[in-house]
């Protein structure tokens, strides 16, 4: 595939629709050439299930998903679920669902959709697949099945969600993803632009929901994967992100859940957000912070950044390539990259010679490290530093840092932070914001040292 647009995964559509009966293979060739790399089709009974796996059959980039709607909740017995038990070991099948409440149109009784949906749940447990969660007002009693049938030990979805942003916590709690179709674009529906603004991408997917909820710019008319692009355009906007970005992220979060798709590593030394190419040049921190992400994985929006060994400088510079194709380079990475600072040094100053900013990521405590004041070494290679103050006393820094210099260490950032302006032009002191941190008293300490204070977000996830 090579359509020009950042590849995208349309994370749940309904290709069996008869809506697609007259150009099934048409819709499916518009998806390709416009950047739908993988497009996961959805059963809602047992009839469209098994036409959503002929389809996948059919397509290599086509995946299915087979369930039972609350729709049609009454179909659930014994017999039906050995049906949807034989369905989830075909090889391209890699979730239940969509399965879940509506208690909008109630076309099953209440009780019966509520049995049928921790039937399937149960299922979903027994056969280690994923669950697609359909919820129509119904929120409170979706997240309490949820958690009564432990649906957590599966994960998956709440698609097309249209729950508030106490909800999607708490599904957030449990491990799900949240999953946001073509109404995200429509000009009224800023509510659900503030839940998508306020969770993390690494827990957002994509879809359609074709042929329906088409995007603003098709409204009122069928929908089809193709136009999963505008979403993730509007997604992008909300998230101060490129497409490109959104796709990335999107695509691996999709990997994540589903297993579709592949894991690109190519950029784990060199990776970009939006016009900005990030040098990944360790994985060895100076602290161990509680909140630090990388105890759990080593993806960075969408970028996996596990080093299998540390690059040398003709690496990184390789791994740039033309420096001049970005707004600024930053030393960042998953570790603290003043720990080499030789390579910051040598790498900095070749990128200078091209007139290109240059910016370092650090927890501030290089000084300590090196056993030396090693901004003077700094002077005339970086534009801008962004320090990592995370506190506002001593106490509270070792409790969340838990630096390998101890007490200490507080006073070092600060002394770091305040004697950084005399060599490096820009200099910023962060925080994250880490239940209990005072980041009020934070942003004062930083401008007592006489510097600006960002706020970086933490987002708690299960």
């Amino acid at each position: 595939m090579n359509s020009g647009f950042p590849p995208l995964v349309d994370s749940h559509a309904h290709l069996d629709s008869s809506q697609y009966d007259g150009d099934r293979a048409e819709t499916i060739t518009r998806a390709r050439d416009n950047g739908i790399s993988h497009i996961l089709t959805i059963g809602c009974d047992l009839e469209s299930s098994a036409k959503n796996i002929a389809i996948a059959e059919e397509y290599e980039q086509i995946y299915a998903a087979v369930g039972v709607h609350p729709h049609d909740a009454t179909e659930i017995n014994a017999a039906a679920l050995d049906k949807l038990r034989l369905m989830l070991s075909h090889p391209k099948v890699v979730a239940l669902g969509e399965i879940g409440l509506d208690y909008f149109r109630d076309r099953s009784p209440r009780d019966i959709q509520r049995n049928a949906f921790r039937e399937q749940i149960r299922l979903a447990k027994e056969l280690k697949k994923p669950l697609i969660i359909h919820d129509r007002d119904a929120h409170d009693e979706v997240v309490q099945i949820l958690e009564e049938e432990d649906a957590a030990a599966v994960g998956g979805v709440l698609h097309c969600f249209s729950g508030d942003l106490a909800m999607a916590q708490k599904c957030l709690a449990l491990g799900f993803y949240l999953s946001f179709p073509g109404p995200i674009t429509y000009p009224k529906n800023a509510l659900t632009r503030n839940i998508v603004k306020a969770i993390p991408l690494d827990r957002i997917l994509v879809e359609t929901d074709c042929p329906y909820l088409a995007p603003q710019k098709y409204r009122g008319k069928r929908n089809e994967p193709a136009y999963v692009r505008y979403t993730a355009e509007k997604l992008a906007e909300i998230k101060g992100l490129s497409l490109e970005d959104v796709a990335r992220i999107t695509s691996r979060n999709c990997f994540d859940l589903f297993t579709i798709g592949t894991v690109d590593q190519s950029s784990k030394i060199a990776y970009k957000i939006r016009n900005s190419l990030y040098l990944n040049i360790t994985n060895r921190c100076t602290n161990s912070c509680i909140f630090c992400a990388k105890f759990s994985d080593f993806v960075v929006k969408g970028h996996a950044l596990k080093l299998t060994h540390e690059p040398s400088v003709e690496e990184v510079k390789q791994a740039i390539g033309d420096p001049t194709r970005y707004a600024e380079i930053v030393f960042c990475g998953y570790g603290e990259p003043l720990l080499r600072l030789d390579l910051v040094k040598s790498v900095a100053r070749w990128i200078k010679e091209q007139q290109i900013p240059v910016r370092v990521n650090t927890d501030g405590l290089a000084n300590l490290v090196h056993g030396r004041n090693i901004l003077p070494e700094l002077a005339g290679l970086i534009d801008s530093i962004s320090i990592s103050l995370n506190a506002s006393s001593a106490e509270e820094y070792q409790s969340l840092c838990r630096s390998a210099y101890g007490k200490k260490s507080y006073q070092a950032v600060k002394d770091f932070i305040q004697q950084a302006g005399q060599y490096i032009p820009e200099v910023r002191a962060t925080a994250v914001t880490y239940p209990g941190v005072d980041m009020a008293r934070a942003e004062q300490v930083a401008q007592d040292l006489g510097v600006s204070f960002r706020a970086r977000e933490y987002h708690e996830v299960g």
